[in-house]
C-alpha cells in the first residue's frame, strides 16, 4: 500500500473515531431530560451499548488489535448504559 493511501486511511479513521465519540457523547441531552423528570425511550440508547460492547469486542478480539474500533465504541458502551439506567431512577 502507498504512503499516500496509508496517510488518507489514517485520516479517515481518526476522523470516524471522534465521529463516533461525539455521537455518544450526544446521549447527554437525554441524561439530563431524565435526571429532570423528561425521561426518553430506554431502547435506543439500550441498542447502542449492545452495539458499541459487540464492535469494541470485535476490535479487542481480533489478532492485531483495531484500536480505532476499540476507542470509538467504549464511549458507547458507558454513555449508552448511563443513559438507560437514568431513564429508570430519574
Amino acid at each position: 500500500m502507498d504512503i499516500d493511501r496509508q496517510r488518507f486511511l489514517k485520516l479517515i479513521s481518526r476522523l470516524a473515531t471522534i465521529t463516533c465519540i461525539a455521537m455518544y457523547v450526544s446521549y447527554i441531552p437525554q441524561i439530563i431530560a431524565n435526571f429532570t423528570g423528561n425521561p426518553v425511550s430506554p431502547l435506543q440508547p439500550l441498542v447502542a451499548a449492545i452495539n458499541a460492547s459487540l464492535w469494541t469486542s470485535y476490535g479487542w478480539l481480533k489478532a492485531k488489535k483495531d484500536w480505532p474500533v476499540i476507542i470509538s465504541n467504549v464511549p458507547g458502551i458507558f454513555f449508552g448504559v448511563f443513559t438507560v439506567i437514568t431513564v429508570f431512577i430519574h
